[in-house]
């Protein structure tokens, strides 16, 4: 199950993310939506990087009926995204909970060798997604 706190005035059709969801993981997640003044802060913050983001994972120390992690998504990023890329903002929403839920089951694309790549393109195959962030980064 995902815990949702949309602190933004925009609708979100969740269902897809619960399946996302569902298909990884039996821990629940919070999922919070916000804006790029409200993410910048906690990548300030937690990170000590003075910029916004697209997305932010926050994973929780494993222990039973304890969530997975929190995922944090810029909706002002998720916008900008899917106008210049030409497809739908639930679409982009989708990419970006993905990652970031990858995140949380300890894939980091930053040191791996393509694992959490090849992760997010089949899920974006099983879910009928746009290319994802790894993918259209890197070729």
């Amino acid at each position: 199950m995902i815990e949702f706190d949309n602190r933004t005035s925009h609708d979100i059709n969740f269902i897809i993310l619960n399946s996302i969801s569902k298909s990884l993981t039996k821990k629940d997640i919070e999922l919070i939506i916000t804006d790029n003044k409200e993410i910048k802060e906690m990548n300030k913050l937690y990170r000590n990087i003075d910029s916004d983001t697209d997305v932010l994972s926050f994973p929780y120390e494993d222990m039973p009926m304890s969530l997975l992690g929190s995922i944090v998504i810029s909706y002002s990023h998720v916008k900008s995204k899917a106008q210049e890329l030409k497809h739908k903002e639930s679409d982009e929403l989708s990419l970006l909970f993905i990652h970031g839920l990858l995140h949380l089951l300890g894939y980091d694309h930053e040191i791996d060798d393509g694992e959490m790549r090849e992760k997010e393109s089949k899920l974006i195959q099983k879910f009928n997604l746009p290319k994802s962030l790894i993918i259209r980064t890197q070729g």
